[in-house]
């Protein structure tokens, strides 16, 4: 009996094995089978129907014979793809590897505030650890996303200088895509605006090796421009534009139309911009032109929504009535007009405006001359001081006269044509009762429209002014622009000299203080657009974290003040520091006054971690006694 129960038992326990088994094993071939079928499916959707395909439990082999490296090779990625990359043994061949071309390696890198992203097939050869090397110095800490695959084959002709040139322009444009092959380099990118695009498009032109095919989309905002402005023209000098906008580049070929049809050249421009105070600009642009040409002599200026109409004194009155009459009624319904007839010169009145006139003249070395009549005292100081803010403390000769019986407006219509006269290179501006006059050369193309709507937006609708400035390119020639480490340079010069001076305690500039940042700004002015920090540092006298609010407002007011001179500030930064960065021993009068300063740093050179570290670690610095915080120049070798 006991045997029996024996052998029952046994038969069960082998039963139930038997069964494990075969349960297990029907588990591991569900699987596999289920494995070979997703990489099977995926292959054959993409083409690869010659891999064969064996699964050994989560093992998957890939065998057959490619037609190329490159079939292979995405052959082996859509399987790691499809399961897990580690579990894909690579069995396959190459049908006659001798005679196989190698595949196309490229380099895709897109840039932007977060980083660089690498993506695309290098050959195994090239310094892939140098590649990313560079990416990270360029992106500071991080920030790069290697996402290369690599091909053991040589590499091609032409690969490292294509690359070269290619991070060369990546590090220059900061939003940017750029695509690179051997024999190819394909740039997407933003500027700031059109002169900036035409800029960089100039120099990547310029730099790109002779048998490199380069493809550039740059593109750039449109600018805005308010008042929103056209102004046409025609006298005896011809038909031209004084200033040109259009909302759209619909409006921008209607205008032109029109102006070419009225006699305006065919390089005539108009600035295709943001800021239309309707949608119906080009029509009215063309509408006024239309009735101009039709009289024609005489000038139209657009402002915004206001048209002001002058038809030239030679126009007959029965013509002018008519033309006028036909123009309101054309014009969309939110322009308004504003129309008259000039009327004929006299010889009193020729005397009159002879008596009554302000001239600047403004010399090719950057000195001006102030002459004629101005109102009382106060206006004298105050058109000085606005000279010196514009062109510089020491280039201003003042010789005007007063006179009390000046017009109503005076003082605005002397300091507009100042501002107009900073536009150019060379050149004079007349003010008088009836108009103002500027004449000279400039080296800004656009100089002709930025004017334009300064006297527009600042004497009103019904102003009267001439505008006779040429562009001469040749008083900025290629390749002489100065650049922002000479600029840079030319300004740590001007601070070895003189620091910027604020009043005590106070984030004010002082008297001395703007007359450094005078000559500060005319450097800046040539200089365009810079990237630059300007940083305000103090003494260790006094509490630190006041120390630090006192040093950024400061550093807010250079901008400030930069921007009142015509400065281009929009890349400028303002970063105060307080007392941490001392360059000096503040246990000495000597040291506290070289630690109080400005100092300007190319944005290139800031690392912005250990600036934010050292900035958090000003609040932990013990309340002292304070002292006179006046910025001074730092001490130089001989001085007491």
């Amino acid at each position: 009996m006991r045997h029996v129960h024996a052998v029952i038992a046994t038969t069960a326990f082998a039963t139930a094995a038997g069964l494990s088994w075969l349960t297990a094993t029907g588990a591991a071939t569900l699987i596999e089978t289920r494995t070979e079928a997703e990489v099977s499916g995926a292959l054959e959707a993409a083409g690869h129907d010659w891999v064969a395909i064996e699964a050994d439990g989560l093992r998957i082999t890939l065998s057959g014979s490619a037609g190329s490296e490159a079939e292979r090779f995405q052959a082996l990625s859509i399987a790691g793809d499809t399961v897990d990359a580690a579990r894909v043994i690579d069995a396959m061949d190459v049908t006659d590897p001798d005679g196989l071309e190698p595949p196309r390696f490229s380099i895709e890198l897109l840039r932007n505030a977060e980083g660089v992203s690498l993506i695309g097939l290098i050959p195994a050869d090239y310094d892939r650890d140098a590649l990313l090397a560079r990416m990270s110095r360029l992106t500071g800490d991080g920030g790069v996303a290697d996402m290369l695959e690599t091909a053991d084959h040589p590499i091609p002709e032409g690969w490292e200088n294509a690359v070269t040139f290619g991070l060369d322009a990546l590090e220059t444009l900061p939003r940017s895509r750029v695509s690179i092959a051997s024999d190819t380099v394909a740039i997407s990118a933003l500027a700031d605006d059109r002169e900036d695009r035409q800029e960089l498009e100039r120099r990547l032109r310029r730099d790109a090796p002779r048998a490199l095919e380069l493809s550039l989309d740059i593109a750039a905002p449109r600018p805005v421009i308010t008042p929103f402005t056209l102004r046409f023209i025609m006298d005896e000098d011809g038909a031209r534009f004084d200033a040109c906008a259009a909302d759209s580049d619909e409006a921008q070929s209607r205008i032109l139309a029109a102006a070419r049809e009225a006699g305006a050249p065919e390089y005539a421009r108009c600035t295709v911009g943001i800021g239309s105070p309707s949608a119906s600009w080009g029509a009215a642009g063309e509408t006024a032109i239309d009735a101009l040409a039709e009289l024609g002599a005489g000038r139209v200026t657009i402002s915004d929504t206001d048209v002001s109409f002058l038809a030239a004194a030679n126009v007959a009155q029965e013509d002018y009535e008519r033309v006028m009459g036909e123009l309101e009624a054309d014009l969309p319904d939110v322009f308004s007009l504003s129309a008259r007839r000039e009327e004929p010169e006299t010889d009193d009145d020729d005397s009159d405006r002879v008596r009554h006139e302000f001239r600047a003249v403004l010399s090719g070395d950057g000195e001006i001359e102030l002459r004629g009549h101005l109102t009382d005292a106060s206006l004298r100081s105050v058109t000085e001081s606005y000279a010196r803010s514009r062109f510089g403390t020491g280039a201003v000769y003042n010789a005007v006269r007063l006179d009390p019986e000046l017009p109503e407006g005076w003082s605005l219509r002397v300091l507009t044509g100042l501002e107009s006269l900073a536009e150019l290179h060379e050149g004079e501006v007349r003010v008088s009762p009836e108009q103002i006059v500027l004449e000279g050369v400039t080296a800004n193309p656009d100089s002709r429209g930025v004017i334009s709507r300064l006297f527009g937006e600042k004497l009103g609708r019904e102003a009267e002014f001439t505008i006779d400035v040429d562009h001469d390119p040749s008083l900025r020639p290629a390749g002489t622009d100065p650049t922002p480490d000479s600029c840079l340079a030319a300004i740590d010069e001007i601070l070895d000299e003189q620091q910027i001076g604020f009043e005590s305690g106070a984030s004010e500039l002082s008297s001395g203080g703007e007359e450094t940042l005078d000559e500060v700004a005319s450097v800046m002015r040539d200089c365009g657009r810079l990237a630059l920090e300007v940083g305000g540092h103090t003494d260790s006298q006094g509490a630190a974290e006041a120390n630090q609010q006192l040093s950024q407002a400061r550093a807010e007011t250079v901008i400030s003040a930069l921007m009142d001179r015509r400065v281009l500030v929009s890349e400028l930064t303002a970063q105060g520091y307080g007392e941490s960065r001392p360059i000096a021993d503040n246990s000495t009068s000597e040291g506290r006054a070289a630690n109080r300063r400005i100092e300007f740093r190319s944005q290139d050179e800031l690392q912005p971690r250990e600036r934010d570290a050292e900035l958090e670690a000003t609040i932990q610095f013990e309340s002292r006694v304070p002292d006179d915080d006046t910025v001074r120049p730092s001490p130089r070798p001989g001085d007491s």
